[in-house]
């Protein structure tokens, strides 16, 4: 099944009933978005999570823009973990599936170095969060940058090495190779046997240097992705990141319906 929503549920007394207007729009995925901070208290994320069992919609947290797990200082890796680790905190009593995050920048050092140090803040942060019993994942996500670390390739390899999760934004991958040949990334995707992908989608502007800002998103974007989960067999949570995420998660739903996917 491939479900479409938004990123954002409003704020926490708004988002009770912004879960109820997604389900009587055909939504059943929607993104918290802790882009700068954690916003929510416990009890609340409780509530909303509550609820958006209760509705079949399934909760992902996208965690702050401040993250580089390969920074030469050392107290700045420890505050990227730390925010990550708060999201997935939060994630656990929301109810989240995935916590997703730009994971780091290259600098100094090669993509061969700059993995393994990824690999190894994974690993510290996954002992953490099975140590405190959080039902969550990390899903470090596709950048849209070349000076970023996280192509799919290098994602897919995290994937198997460390058990980790990834989120697939099809919008960056296109913005860091200035294209995007869908079939090949499916073809890699399938290998991979993730079961239901964790996406993300939008429209793009981008330079030579990558992703410059997320646009609406064109029917014709959401008409090129969306038969290829069909082709390849393969169920997906899209989450949309347009300026506009409710009004293009229910364009990319009428879509759908129309493509008789």
């Amino acid at each position: 099944m491939i479900k479409l929503g938004p990123v954002g549920i409003g704020g926490a007394k708004e988002a009770l009933d912004f879960l109820e207007q997604y389900k009587k729009a055909g939504i059943f995925c929607a993104e918290i978005p802790f882009n700068y901070q954690v916003w929510l208290k416990k009890e609340d994320a409780e509530k909303i999570g509550k609820a958006a069992k209760e509705l079949g919609i399934q909760l992902s947290i996208h965690a702050q823009y401040w993250v580089n797990l390969n920074s030469e200082d050392p107290k700045k890796v420890e505050q990227s973990m730390k925010r990550i680790l708060d999201c997935c905190e939060m994630g656990h009593y929301v109810g989240a599936n995935y916590v997703t995050f730009h994971a780091a920048y290259y600098q100094k050092k090669t993509p061969k170095q700059t993995y393994d140090v990824v690999k190894k803040r994974i690993r510290e942060m996954q002992r953490i969060i099975k140590k405190n019993r959080w039902n969550v994942k990390l899903a470090p996500e596709t950048t849209g940058k070349k000076s970023q670390f996280g192509s799919i390739d290098e994602l897919l390899l995290l994937v198997r090495e460390t058990n980790c999760f990834l989120c697939i934004d099809f919008a960056h991958m296109e913005a860091r190779d200035q294209k995007i040949d869908y079939d090949k990334v499916f073809r890699k995707i399938k290998r991979a046997k993730l079961g239901t992908l964790y996406c993300h989608f939008s429209g793009i502007e981008y330079s030579e240097k990558g992703e410059r800002r997320h646009v609406v998103t064109p029917e014709k974007n959401w008409k090129k992705l969306l038969p290829f989960f069909k082709k390849y067999k393969l169920n997906a949570n899209v989450i949309n990141e347009s300026p506009e995420p409710f009004l293009d998660s229910i364009k990319g739903i009428r879509i759908l319906k129309s493509l008789k996917l």
